[in-house]
Parts: structure tokens; sequence; C-alpha cells
């Protein structure tokens, strides 16, 4: 994988920084009601997957959103391509707020925002061939209504992500999952987007295949001028293709930095955590290095802490932290944590 050097350093909350916003998330809620009964049903809780996460994202950048699984990193990207409506907060799009469009508006804004699911395997119409999956899109927003043109241009997309411009004749059954996740990344290029939301699009690959689709990923943003949020658990991947990163933990972004920033100086101590469990190829390196065992579970999102959310399980922990929400505050220029005692 080629690893990647980053000199952005935003503001989460305003551009205070070379380049133009393209998606603004501020304080996005996502709370999904827990209902009882079978004839009358009540609300008796809500599950708080998201709960006030802010950030930015300039063009051209790729925003990194990392966490263990539950986290909230999908309900976000989800909410940010309105298949969720969110409870709460604005989601902003080249100025434009997304969760106030209507039905039309918002499906003609679609064009201009795709997504890259996390499984190969389910993602792809079984039933349709991979041209048909491809040119679809083309058809439904009438980007190619000409049959031939739109089939010269599913071939051109397949070349385009390294696969044989023949394979349009294909069904997804009878590709490998490498093959069948670069005509995920077909489909999601046929509308020419601006925007690409990657679900963690590697995390069900071959490790091999992973390098190969980063890569991709990354030429592909070069040559079309893509602006990405890329989600992903995990962060030795992360590192090669995101130029700042936001940690996320129990539906808070708890840490936001530039990528070379945050693994070289991480501030929370979730972050610090996250990032000693990563293995390390030198067994030399391996054996010197500190790790930080963090205790317990995660808590659930129905009923989270008070506080901080991390303090039943942060090693430094204070009584204020069981009582008092930090804020996300800038602890050095560009770098940002939501820890009281950094």
């Amino acid at each position: 994988m080629r690893a990647e050097t980053s000199t952005l350093r935003p503001n989460p909350f305003s551009n205070g920084g070379s380049g133009e916003t393209l998606v603004e998330v501020e304080n996005l809620k996502m709370h999904f009601p827990i209902t009882e009964g079978v004839f009358i049903q009540r609300i008796s809780g809500l599950v708080k997957a998201v709960d006030g996460v802010s950030f930015q994202i300039k063009k051209g950048e790729t925003l990194g959103l990392v966490g263990e699984s539950g986290c909230g990193k999908t309900t976000t990207g989800r909410c940010i391509l309105q298949l969720e409506k969110a409870t709460a907060g604005s989601i902003r799009f080249d100025g434009v707020d997304l969760t106030a469009l209507d039905e039309r508006s918002l499906r003609e804004m679609r064009r201009n925002i795709q997504v890259i699911f996390q499984d190969p395997y389910s993602s792809l119409n079984p039933r349709m061939k991979v041209g048909e999956i491809i040119g679809e899109p083309m058809y439904v927003h009438g980007v190619e209504p000409d049959k031939k043109a739109r089939r010269a241009r599913v071939r051109d997309l397949l070349t385009t992500c390294g696969l044989r411009p023949e394979m349009d004749d294909r069904y997804p059954h009878e590709m490998s999952g490498g093959q069948r996740q670069r005509v995920g990344i077909a489909r999601a290029l046929a509308l020419n987007p601006r925007f690409i939301i990657c679900d963690e699009p590697v995390s069900a690959l071959d490790v091999s295949i992973q390098a190969q689709v980063i890569n991709l990923l990354e030429d592909l943003r070069d040559k079309f001028d893509l602006t990405y949020l890329f989600i992903a658990h995990d962060l030795s991947v992360v590192r090669h293709l995101c130029h700042r990163v936001a940690v996320m933990y129990l539906g808070k972004i708890v840490e936001l930095a530039d990528c070379d920033e945050l693994y070289d100086n991480p501030q929370h101590p979730y972050t610090k955590a996250l990032l000693s469990a990563v293995p390390v190829p030198d067994p030399e390196v391996e054996r010197k290095r500190p790790r930080i065992i963090v205790s317990g579970e995660v808590p659930s999102p129905i009923n989270p802490p008070s506080g901080c959310v991390f303090h039943p399980r942060c090693p430094i922990a204070v009584e204020t932290c069981r009582r008092d929400i930090p804020e996300l505050r800038e602890v050095s220029p560009g770098h940002w944590a939501a820890c009281p005692l950094v």
C-alpha cells in the first residue's frame, strides 16, 4: 500500500484552513426508538447510535471514520446518504441542507453522492449481469439514455476499475470477491459523483486484495477529483488513504486530527488504546511497545454512561469525567480531542 502524507489542518466546525468545504455535518443525532407491545405500541427507550457528531470534509479530501463495531460509523454514513432520517442536526452538501430537501430534489442531489458497500457478495443483485448492474444508475437518472452509449460507458468503467470490459456479460457469482468489489466501485462512479462514502469497502477481502483496492481508490480520487468518507475499523488501512481521521466511540467523535498527527501523537486514551492494539511487523519493536489494555465492555447505546462515554473504561478517568460531557476542543493546531485531561 502507498502511504500518504497530509498537510491539511481543518477545523471540524468551521472552514478555518485552505480548501473549500464540500460536506458539513453539525450536531448529528440518530436515535432509534425501542417499541413494546403488539396491538398498541409504545416507545420504551432509545438506541443512541449517533449522538452529537460534527465534522467537515473538504473537496478532494479523504476523511477516515474509525472505531470499533457498533460505535455509529455506518449509521453516520447512512444519515449523510439520507437512507436514515436523522433525529437532529444538519447535513450540508456544497451548502445545501440535505435534511430539508423534498424527495425530487434529493433524487437529483443523489447523483453527486454515491456509496461503496462493505459486502461485495450481498450488495450486487445476483440476477443481473455486471453490465446491467453498472448501467442501471445511468438509465434511472437519464445520464446515458442510449443503450449503445451506456454499454460503452459501462465497459470503460470496468477498464478504469481494473477489470476486462468483456466482464460486463458475467453474473456476480462468476467473479471473485475482489472483482465484485471493483464492480461496486464502477457502479459508484457511473453517475460521475463528487462525493463517495466508502463503508468498510475492504474489510471482507483478503489482505493482498485489500492493498489493490486501496490503491485503486487512491488513483480514482486523484483522477476524478473525488472526495471520500472512508469508514473502517482497520487503522493500518486508514493510514494509507486518509488525510484526516476521526475516531468514534459510542456515538461520539472523541478525537480528530491529520492522519500522521493522530498516529504519531494520539491524545485521547481511547485512541491510544486502539493504536496500541495495531500489530507491528517488526518483532523487536512489537516487544518494546507499551500495551494499553482497556478493561470492561462497551456500554449499551440504549443507556450510555453519564459524562464522558469512555469514562467507565478509561485508565485516567477522574470524578469530573463521570459528571461532565467533554467538548471536542483543539489541543494543538488542527488536532481535536474530547478529553479534559489532555
